[in-house]
């Protein structure tokens, strides 16, 4: 593309890595910025992109270190002074790159800037369905759906009549593990931390059951309540105190899918777990995962799950603040509960 033709960004707004947080990040631990004039260098073989949603996970806490968190994570840590990145939602505004074109909306792994400069945008999948919210692909057409799907049908194996719990089940991944268990003619139970959150669960998402387990002064008891004859498949969210009561409540070659363990992101000592014998005595298989193994079937996802969101068999909740400058709160306030369904960013329409 010729020099006159090609786009140029005299100002470009970004979040950045201060310094590295101890124990639950703080909004200053984060700074908005803006960098320099931003275009696509000549023979450039990467993209430049204009994000329009960016997506706030609770992995990101864990790549907020200095050393890359171990067992092979595919992402690398973020380093001071430069922008967070996570899951988004983009257009390409200029391409040397001979998949992507001018105009092509994505979603991937992107820079928490309004502008970003990809070096290597192989991993980026474009979006062919626009008759659906933009914002579902950071959420239900991204990496929160593929992760409940992959981890709930590939690790899960759901047979009708099974009662499934699910911890942080109003959540990104965890609302759709409940509606997924109701289309596969399950009995549902979910734990969420406020009363408006264990009423979204009952109410607009389908869940038999809820409560809120703050309120529960024993956690086996509470699982009991729910479960009198067992948890045949626990969606692991949360870790900790949930993940022992679990345990004791599992029934006999029940299944544990582990997706993540919020409640240990921000400590400086991860908390053993106790019962873990349950697993032998009852034949109990708990397995972790990540959604990045299961990205081959994205097309058989979206086969499965664009009917059901058209057809408004699938709700999906979401908690948007809009700019950059809420970016670090947003952030902050997925590890306070705050948010209610989906937390996201709004940049850009």
């Amino acid at each position: 593309m010729a020099e006159e033709e090609q786009v140029v960004i005299k100002r470009n707004k970004q979040v950045i890595l201060k310094r590295y947080p101890e124990g639950l990040p703080k909004e200053d631990d984060m700074e908005v910025t803006s960098s320099a004039k931003l275009k696509l260098p000549d023979g450039y073989g990467g993209i430049l992109l204009k994000n329009l949603y960016l997506s706030c996970d609770p992995f990101q806490r864990a790549l907020m270190r200095q050393v890359t968190p171990s067992g092979g994570a595919p992402f690398h840590c973020c380093t001071i002074d430069s922008p967070l990145f996570g899951y988004g939602v983009s257009k390409v505004l200029d391409s040397g790159h001979p998949d992507f074109k001018q105009g092509d909306l994505v979603w991937g792994i992107t820079t928490w800037e309004e502008y970003t400069l990809l070096p290597k945008p192989e991993t980026l999948i474009k979006i062919l369905h626009t008759d659906v919210p933009l914002s579902y692909y950071a959420g239900i057409l991204g990496m929160p759906g593929m992760t409940a799907y992959a981890g709930f049908y590939q690790l899960c194996n759901p047979t009708k009549g099974e009662n499934v719990f699910i911890s942080a089940a109003s959540g990104a991944v965890g609302q759709l593990v409940g509606q997924f268990a109701k289309l596969s003619g399950c009995y549902v139970v979910g734990s969420a931390g406020s009363k408006e959150k264990v009423e979204l669960l009952k109410e607009k998402l389908g869940f038999d059951d809820a409560f809120n387990y703050k309120e529960e002064k024993d956690l086996k008891a509470a699982l009991k309540r729910c479960f009198p004859q067992g948890i045949d498949i626990y969606f692991e969210n949360v870790g900790g105190k949930t993940l022992e009561a679990v345990l004791l409540n599992m029934r006999q070659f029940g299944r544990i899918a582990v997706c993540g363990m919020i409640s240990q992101y921000n400590v400086d000592e991860e908390e053993g777990v106790r019962n873990l014998m349950q697993l032998v005595s009852k034949r109990v298989r708990m397995e972790g995962f990540n959604c990045l193994d299961h990205l081959h079937k994205y097309s058989e996802y979206l086969d499965f799950v664009l009917p059901h969101i058209r057809q408004g068999k699938i709700a999906y909740v979401e908690d948007i603040v809009h700019g950059l400058d809420s970016a670090p709160s947003a952030l902050v306030g997925l590890f306070l509960g705050r948010n209610v369904g989906k937390q996201l960013i709004h940049l850009s329409d």
